[in-house]
């Protein structure tokens, strides 16, 4: 059978690049994948060479094309998605980036960011970008290249040099130059965007030094912005019609059109997202406010709630603790008892994010006693990721008063089945696992796909939507309330383990 359109989507993410063609009922029909090597110069610092961003990007493609047997004329567009936050900055003419990529998870600036607090920013830079003040966003990183790195600051004022996130990096090489463009849901995790003009803002720019001659244009999630140079790009012109950031573009593929649809990614960290519809509401309960997506002259809206270590803390078992030989065995490691024997695991070993946004909380294992066996630590890990999603869950539902019915659920650790059922129990709503597990760079391919014709509108996407598990709840009231009354007093031990030693803490919950 030969496709009549084909899509590929670019999900450019934070270790790796993965490149999918999908057919136009949006099944996978096959994948090229590189690793991306981060860099570590110092304690809390994070980068990655550009170029390898740019080349893993061109590699992935051309392993999934060769993998497929498609030619290159075959795609009818291509959508890309980005891991967001991550700063690129290099020089116009020579497109030669003047610094390494500062990765999202790079902390280099938490002094800048504290400095704009005691200006007393940080309410007005929320209010305008709908995010927290947070070393995590791209502003402050753009601002430390352009202070430390010689003749950037002049170049900039010259407007000698572009700055992107990954996805502007990439639209710029692929076109070889001729468009340098975001999409505004990405911009909106810039710290630089005004969610509600849909613009940069000129004001927080100021306080930041940042000249707006080195910002790209933002456009629509979903439109043709450029075209791939055919020297570029294996001989061919084809339309580049998506654009999103990772976690929205899951939200897309996950087809959470309705307010009140939520998305959970399992991976590293976990990344929870709810659809608020066309007006932004601001958190109360310590999550994010941003754009979910730009379609046909509307924008729509999210919650956002990031955990910074869920799949990290299983990792952590295997290569920090050795007590497990592959990540898989967890699940029937975590069968093999009833419970957990009264442990704990809360896994802040970067401090806690939302919603509590507490740096100095650290990693805490409570009630262990002479009968505790690595099986109960494997089972207490798997179920601190259910309990973490849950305290974001409660924030969403208390922020935007919507009903919640179920919570779609993507990335690698859906194939363990203890989790899932667990999050379920915990949760009291069903969880749905997609038959796709690669939904970020779906969505991006979606996107592309409407701009270019190939489907008609969301509708259509909705009905071609498949699930593959359905887990509902079997834990009773009662046994819930109990476990999460438990979790809560070991997230405050995480808390405050400053204040336990005789330091000081700030906290928040």
């Amino acid at each position: 059978m030969v496709e009549r359109h084909v899509l590929l989507g670019i999900d450019q993410g934070t270790t790796r690049t993965k490149a999918i063609l999908f057919n136009s009922l949006g099944e996978p029909i096959s994948s090229g994948y590189r690793e991306v090597p981060q860099i570590y110069p110092r304690p809390g610092w994070v980068e990655q060479d550009p170029s390898v961003i740019w080349s893993a990007t061109i590699e992935a493609v051309k392993e999934a094309l060769g993998n497929a047997k498609i030619p290159v004329e075959k795609i009818s567009a291509i959508g890309i998605a980005d891991q967001g936050e991550t700063v690129v900055i290099w020089d116009r003419t020579t497109g030669q980036p003047i610094y390494n990529a500062i990765i999202w998870q790079c902390r280099r600036t938490a002094e800048t960011c504290e400095e704009l607090k005691k200006k007393g920013l940080e309410k007005k830079i929320s209010e305008k970008t709908g995010l927290v003040l947070d070393a995590y966003f791209s502003a402050t990183k753009v601002k430390w290249i352009l202070d430390n790195i010689s003749n950037a600051r002049q170049k900039a004022e010259r407007g000698e040099i572009l700055f992107g996130t990954t996805d502007t990096w990439l639209i710029w090489n692929l076109t070889k130059g001729r468009s340098f463009v975001t999409d505004r849901a990405t911009a909106s995790r810039t710290m630089m965007f005004n969610i509600h003009t849909l613009e940069w803002d000129r004001e927080i720019l100021n306080w930041l030094d940042i000249p707006e001659n080195i910002l790209p244009s933002p456009c629509q999630n979903s439109e043709v912005v450029g075209y791939t140079n055919p020297e570029i790009f294996f001989g061919k012109q084809i339309p580049i019609a998506g654009v999103i950031v990772d976690q929205q573009g899951a939200l897309f593929g996950q087809t959470c059109y309705r307010a009140g649809d939520i998305k959970n990614t399992y991976g590293t960290g976990c990344f929870v997202l709810m659809n608020t519809g066309n007006k932004p509401i601001s958190s109360r309960h310590g999550l994010l406010t941003t754009i979910a997506w730009s379609l046909n002259g509307k924008v729509e809206y999210a919650l956002d709630g990031g955990i910074y270590v869920t799949g990290a803390a299983v990792k952590w078992l295997k290569e920090g603790l050795q007590i497990i030989g592959d990540v898989a065995e967890t699940e029937e490691i975590a069968k093999s008892i009833q419970d957990t024997g009264g442990v704990y695991f809360v896994p802040a070993f970067t401090g806690l994010a939302a919603p509590y946004w507490d740096m100095y909380a650290r990693g805490t294992i409570l009630g262990i006693t002479g009968g505790t066996t690595r099986h109960h630590i494997v089972r207490a890990t798997l179920e601190s990721i259910a309990y973490q999603v849950y305290d974001v869950l409660q924030c969403m539902k208390r922020d935007s008063e919507l009903p919640i019915e179920s919570i779609r659920a993507d990335g690698g650790a859906t194939a363990n089945r203890f989790l899932m059922q667990f999050q379920a129990d915990v949760l009291g709503i069903p969880v749905l696992v997609s038959k796709v597990i690669e939904t970020t760079a779906l969505g991006a391919a979606y996107l592309a796909g409407l701009a270019v014709g190939v489907w008609k509108d969301r509708e259509e996407l909705k009905k071609m939507d498949k699930i593959k598990y359905v887990y509902a709840p079997r834990m009773s009231e009662e046994k819930r309330n109990q476990l999460l009354a438990g979790w809560r007093k070991a997230v405050q031990r995480a808390l405050n383990w400053k204040t336990g030693l005789g330091g000081s803490s700030s906290t928040s919950s």
